[in-house]
């Protein structure tokens, strides 16, 4: 396994990071053995980085976390994160950032989370989505602040808006945040314009996630493929997205025809690439697939021209098709 430092928060971090959604909620049957066996296969194989979220499974997949590190002696860096209070997702330009991240709410919801993770302090608070309105006045920020210098929390990070991924930037600049946790891949490459090169100058740690959109560029799906309803995933690739996925997919499979990545390999690399990626967190639901992404960062790494092919296959996918 290879490390790289997570900006300015001196945290050396796998390349590989563990995604903790699928073994909470919403990503179908998953039974907490395998959720279990996945972590161990992923820590013993030199991960020591996990991302999850209150809202995955309102807790549940913190607290198989902490069942799991209580038998671990290697220090592992959790990050969680805290949804605003109930409304639009992500936040509605008229919501009031006072409303939707109360100081008392905040403060309540870390403190949960620290209970499911059985910790005294949370190695990374991140608030789990934002709105571009909030920038004129980021109280919420201020509050995560105050409760890093009471110890509460250690660093301070923000997951972007799907939608508006760019809204950071600011906050990024004017020193708020100390990670951000973006999506960034084959598809969506709109980072690269900007947003990562702003952390890289601001010395911001970058996790990436849906690295894989979604398990698309895994390679593993066929036509006509459906997820169970309660499954993301059955909303993600509704209407005609999953067969407008799959014919860009083969497309990319054109292009490493001669090399030795496979598809998942290509993508992961990809994300890697750029300078300012700190960590990949990929979703691990079993033991194989903990093997198999772990695997991915002792490979050689893309060579220049295949790089350049891959950036010719961005997918702008725009809001004015309903997102899909």
């Amino acid at each position: 396994m290879k490390y790289r430092l997570l900006g300015r928060t001196g945290l050396r971090v796998s390349e590989i990071g563990f995604g903790a959604w699928a073994i909470g909620s919403n990503w179908g049957r998953q039974s907490i053995s395998d959720s279990v066996e996945a972590l161990n296969k992923a820590i013993d194989m030199g991960l020591n980085f996990i991302d999850t979220a209150l809202g995955y499974g309102n807790g549940k997949s913190e607290q198989i976390i902490a069942e799991v590190l209580k038998e671990r002696r290697e220090k592992v860096i959790v990050a969680t994160k805290i949804p605003p209070v109930e409304g639009p997702w992500p936040p509605s330009p008229y919501c009031s950032s006072s409303d939707r991240y109360p100081e008392t709410y905040i403060r309540n919801a870390i403190d949960t989370c620290r209970k499911n993770l059985d910790t005294d302090s949370i190695d990374i608070l991140q608030l789990h989505t934002w709105t571009r309105a909030w920038n004129r006045n980021p109280r919420p920020l201020d509050i995560l602040h105050k409760l890093k210098e009471e110890g509460v929390i250690r660093h301070i990070g923000l997951s972007t808006p799907e939608q508006d991924q760019n809204a950071l930037i600011f906050l990024m600049r004017e020193g708020y945040l100390d990670t951000v946790q973006l999506i960034y891949n084959i598809f969506e490459q709109e980072p690269a314009a900007e947003l990562l090169p702003v952390a890289l100058d601001k010395n911001i740690g970058v996790i990436v996630r849906v690295a894989l959109d979604e398990g698309i560029l895994t390679g593993k799906y066929k036509s006509g493929h459906l997820f169970p309803k309660d499954d993301f995933r059955s909303k993600y690739f509704e209407g005609d997205r999953m067969p407008r996925a799959l014919h860009r997919v083969e497309l990319i499979k054109k292009e490493l025809e001669h090399t030795d990545f496979t598809i998942a390999q290509a993508a992961l690399k990809f994300v890697l690439a750029h300078p300012a990626v700190s960590t990949v967190i990929t979703g691990i639901r079993n033991k194989n697939q903990a093997t198999q992404n772990m695997k991915t960062t002792d490979i050689p790494d893309l060579p220049d021209d295949l790089m350049i092919k891959l950036r010719g296959h961005v997918w702008r996918r725009g809001i004015w098709y309903s997102g899909k």
